[in-house]
């Protein structure tokens, strides 16, 4: 099956984890990726259905499990960045990716990306997540409903 192609706001086409990268790097200002890592759970109040598909590896709900932020300079692949998630010891599903544009040919500095990872990690806690651009382990986008 043919992995989706998402259109990041820019209208730039992200079949892949390099192509946001890529994306990132040829904005007009500089920027910093934001990443909140997360994992598929079985909510307390599911039904015997819910649970069985659970089970089968579908459904669930995605909780948030680590988050991190870094400029696209800081990265090279997207399995340098599965690897250092290793560090971490907790096996994830999917990771959310957002950006945070810099200013006057800055970057914006980790201390202000401190807010808006926390919002982010709140979205997706509240199961809002259409405004992040969703990646596998294999760095594939996903479509999630």
């Amino acid at each position: 099956m043919r992995q989706p192609t998402l259109r990041s706001s820019s209208n730039v086409n992200i079949s892949n984890f390099d192509d946001l990268l890529r994306a990132a790097r040829e904005q007009p200002e500089p920027q910093r990726l934001l990443f909140v890592f997360a994992h598929a759970v079985l909510p307390d109040d599911s039904t015997p259905e819910q649970r069985a598909r659970f089970e089968a590896g579908e459904g669930g709900a995605l909780a948030p499990l680590m988050a991190v932020d870094k400029t696209p300079e800081e990265m090279d692949t997207f399995a340098a960045l599965v690897e250092e998630s290793r560090q971490f010891g907790t096996d994830w599903a999917v990771v959310f990716v957002t950006s945070l544009p810099g200013r006057a040919g800055r970057p914006p500095t980790s201390k202000e990306a401190d807010q808006p990872l926390q919002r982010m990690v709140e979205s997706i806690k509240a199961g809002s997540i259409g405004s992040f651009l969703p990646f596998n382990r294999q760095g594939e986008p996903m479509l999630l409903s």
